[in-house]
Order: C-alpha cells, then structure tokens, then sequence
C-alpha cells in the first residue's frame, strides 16, 4: 500500500437519499484488515434521516464527520434540481474541500457538490436523467453525460447508482493500487474496472446475443492476455467481422477494442508489479506487453510513472 495510514471516509445523507447510493461507498470502503478505511455515516444533524425509496436512516454524526474525514461522499438525493441543500451543509462541504479532504458525489448528489461552487469550470457528471437540469441549474459546470464518472482530482462525481461501484474501486485503485482494487470487486461481484470514460448507456440497441457475446470475449481476452490479441481475433472470437465488433464496442464501452486490451495489459502489470517481485522484463512479457522498454513507455503514457516507482508505491494487500 502506498501509506498505511487510515483513510477516514464520510457518507453524507441528505433527505431523500437512495439506498443504493448510500450503501455502494459503505460497502465499498467498509473496515476489515485489507481495507484501511474507516467509515462514517452522518447528516445534517445526527438521528433520524427520510430516505427514498420508503426507507430513512438513523445516522450517528452530524456535521462534524465532514471535518474528521478525508474523503466526503454524497449519495444521490430525490428531486436534486428542486432546492439546494441546507446553508449548514453547503458550507460542511467547502471546508472540508479546503482543508484537503476529497469531495465525491454518487449521481445526483453532483447537485450538492455543485452548490458549493467547487464544480465550476470543471468537468462532471451525473445520472443522465438529470444531466441537462443540472446544467440549466450550474451553467459554469461543465456537464458530460456521457461517461460513468469524472475524475477531477478533489472533486469527483459520477453517473448513476452503479456507476458509484465504478467511481469507488478508481478512488481504491489510486489509494491501494490494482490488486486491492480487484479484490474488492471480486468481493462484491462486480467487474473489476471500467473507465470513467465509458459510456453511461448503449445509444444504439445491441441484440442481447451480440451483446452477450461481446461480454463473453472481454472475458475471454482477459484470460489471454499475455497471448497475441488482435481487432481480427477479437472479432472472429465474437462472431461478427472487426468493423462491427469495432463499432459495437465502441458504442459499449466508450473506446476502441485495442484501447481497451492496452489499459487491461496495462492493469495486470500493474497487479505483478505489487503482487510479485518478477522482473520488469518478465512482467511485460507476462502482459503481453513486449519488452520492458514497451511496458514503461505505456507507464509514463497512461499514468504518469515508471514501473520501478510504481512498483516502490505500491505493495500486496492481503
């Protein structure tokens, strides 16, 4: 791990709040030996909160969870685009924000966060539903709809409710690295990474046996990816001829069949680097990567390090 620190997590439920919204980054973050995490429920005020969906929590911290914590997240609420949360809240929130804690909002709780200003001139997102009100609502924010989250460093929102799975194991990823990451989606049964640039929805209507397909060659690629993998490959193994596998999963996933198998090739070197003490040159032929020249050239491309430093930052968690 790159600090063994205890990253202090606060879950901010505001009236309305949806469950499933509420529940992804408790989940998610929830304390055992692996995950140095502590979480915090809280409200405007501590007791009883009205949820959505006929459920209401009962919340042990008010406020003051907001200055404890290192990362803040705010749940999706019912009717975001009717009123502003309360003056006490909004405030909670910018100073948590300048004081170094990451603000992340889980669909439309982007509403919230953009009501303390902290979103304007930046890109986010939200549940598409809601995508133009929010942008009828905060003209600075620069809205995409179209992805599952955003990441702008300490602000961070992301689509809807699923989509608030996606946002927590990027934060995980980058706190703990690829290995402790997967595991966590492992244990909650769902896949390991999609990007925030991925399509929030399919535009075009893919036939469920396309589709599903589709879904069984990723899977399939995953498993082999130390071994050639090429758009005709792919698209062979799927059925279909590589001008509509790369359409098709274009449309799915938000980037291109090769874009995809590169980050996945990037990722499993990221999990040999922390999990084992193989040599560069081992690694990057083990994802099938080349040569370790290759390997560190997509390193310092995608994320801004060399393998060694990587390597040194992150460690296996158990």
């Amino acid at each position: 791990m790159p600090t063994s620190r205890l990253h202090r997590v606060a879950v901010l439920v505001l009236e309305g709040a949806k469950p499933l919204d509420v529940g992804i980054p408790a989940q998610v973050f929830t304390t055992r030996a692996s995950m140095p995490y502590e979480v915090r429920l809280c409200g405007a005020a501590p007791g009883l909160v009205t949820g959505g969906d006929g459920l209401s929590y009962d919340v042990a911290h008010g406020l003051d969870a907001l200055a404890w914590a290192d990362i803040v997240f705010v749940p999706g609420y019912r009717f975001p685009d009717r009123d502003d949360p309360p003056p006490a809240v909004v405030e909670a929130l910018i100073a948590a924000h300048a004081r170094g804690a990451r603000l992340a909002a889980i669909s439309t709780g982007a509403f919230a966060l953009a009501a303390t200003g902290l979103l304007d001139g930046k890109r986010a997102t939200t549940h598409w539903h809601y995508a133009q009100a929010l942008a009828a609502k905060r003209p600075l924010v620069r809205i995409d709809e179209n992805v599952l989250f955003v990441d702008e460093g300490s602000v961070l929102t992301s689509a809807g409710a699923a989509s608030g799975i996606d946002l927590c194991l990027h934060i995980l990823r980058g706190d703990l690295g690829v290995a402790a990451s997967n595991h966590a989606a492992r244990r909650l049964v769902a896949a390991p990474y999609r990007s925030g640039g991925q399509a929030q929805y399919v535009p075009h209507s893919v036939p469920e046996p396309l589709g599903e397909r589709f879904t069984a060659t990723r899977e399939w690629a995953l498993r082999r990816l130390g071994e050639p993998l090429t758009l005709d490959i792919l698209a062979r193994r799927a059925g279909v001829s590589p001008r509509t596998f790369s359409r098709r999963f274009v449309e799915e996933t938000g980037c291109t069949p090769m874009q995809w198998v590169m980050r996945a090739r990037v990722d499993l070197a990221r999990e040999l680097l922390e999990r084992s003490q193989r040599s560069v040159e081992q690694i990057a032929t083990d994802a099938g990567l080349g040569t370790g020249a290759n390997l560190r050239l997509h390193f310092q491309r995608i994320l801004g390090t060399t393998p060694s430093e990587y390597r040194r930052t992150f460690t296996q968690v158990e």
